[in-house]
């Protein structure tokens, strides 16, 4: 297990290597923020200043080196914007994307679970083919429009939820956070329902297709010939079984739903990481930009690599493998 870990743990290493050649080159060669940043008033001498002190006037790969030395040292640049560390400011903005993406993965499985169970369990039942056909939707509807419809429905002709912000926070381990006030779950309702629509429709797919897989296997029939409740039979052999895919897709999931909440935060002005980087690519403020998609690389590697973990503690076959 041990070799494994640190085996995987190198691979990581090349991969964020990887990534951050990528990613500068990537952003370096999609325009010019001197167009922008730099007054068009501005004669040669100022100009040329500014480029300079920005470390633009030197060639790509000498602002590479310069970058990977800093991102050692936990310096991933200053903001061309905001003249502040570009990792402060994403630092500052990251708990209200993890808040968000949390609650919409929790909603995920809080809903999708016990809908696929019994969509499995009752697949030609009415209200199991309701549940089939309503996840369609889910995948089809695009989360812009989820978003404006919801707001419309809820804050706008009901009245119901504030349609816009964060609400108010309370500080939790010198960090705000939403979920810990009343008026801040309000506010988290519709993005966090809003960004939980797919994955509620993948999780419930899944766990339907897992329970029908399941259900005719020899185990459950051997369980059931002991006598054992259905109910036992279902929450414990079945749901055990179905839960390592399960646990795994979401796994992976919670990292999409922190890269791609750029929309939903867009939609209700929610102050996360996604709106400041949406803001930055107005700007071209490069410095932002990478060190929001390393942050977001950093955080897959890590996702994937837990969720390995965990799967080798839920799955008795992964770790004989992982043995030999």
């Amino acid at each position: 297990m041990l070799t494994w870990l640190v085996r995987r743990l190198i691979q990581a290493l090349f991969v964020v290597l990887a990534m951050t050649v990528i990613v500068f080159i990537g952003v370096h060669i999609i325009g010019n923020p001197v167009d922008i940043l730099i007054s068009p008033e501005a004669d040669q001498a100022e100009r040329a200043r500014i480029i300079a002190n920005l470390g633009l006037d030197q060639p790509l790969w000498r602002q590479y080196l310069v970058f990977l030395n800093g991102a050692l040292h936990g310096d991933l640049g200053r903001s061309f914007v905001f003249n502040e560390p570009a990792l402060k400011l994403i630092a500052g903005r990251m708990p209200a994307t993890m808040e968000l993406a949390v609650t919409a993965v929790l909603m995920s499985v809080v809903i999708g679970v016990p809908l696929g169970l019994y969509a499995g369990l009752k697949p030609n039942g009415l209200l199991g083919r309701t549940i089939m056909a309503g996840s369609i939707l889910g995948f089809s509807l695009p989360t812009f429009w989820v978003g404006l419809m919801l707001i419309m429905v809820f804050a706008v002709q009901l009245g119901w939820l504030p349609s816009t912000g964060r609400g108010q926070t309370a500080a939790l381990f010198g960090v705000q956070w939403s979920f810990l006030t009343w008026d801040g779950l309000r506010h988290m309702a519709m993005p966090a329902l809003n960004l939980s629509l797919f994955n509620i429709s993948l999780v419930l797919r899944l766990t339907r297709a897992g329970v029908r897989e399941t259900l005719p296997m020899d185990f459950i029939k051997f369980a059931r010939a002991k006598g054992l409740s259905p109910a036992r039979v279902i929450f414990v052999h079945v749901l055990k079984n179905i839960m390592i895919p399960v646990v795994t897709v979401v796994g992976l999931e919670l990292g999409s739903t922190i890269a791609f909440a750029v929309v939903t935060e867009s939609v209700f002005a929610w102050p996360g990481m996604g709106k400041l980087i949406i803001d930055s690519i107005n700007v071209l403020d490069r410095p932002v930009i990478v060190a929001y998609l390393m942050m977001i690389v950093l955080l897959f590697i890590t996702i994937n690599l837990l969720v390995d973990i965990l799967y080798t503690m839920l799955d008795p076959r992964v770790r004989l493998e992982t043995k030999g």
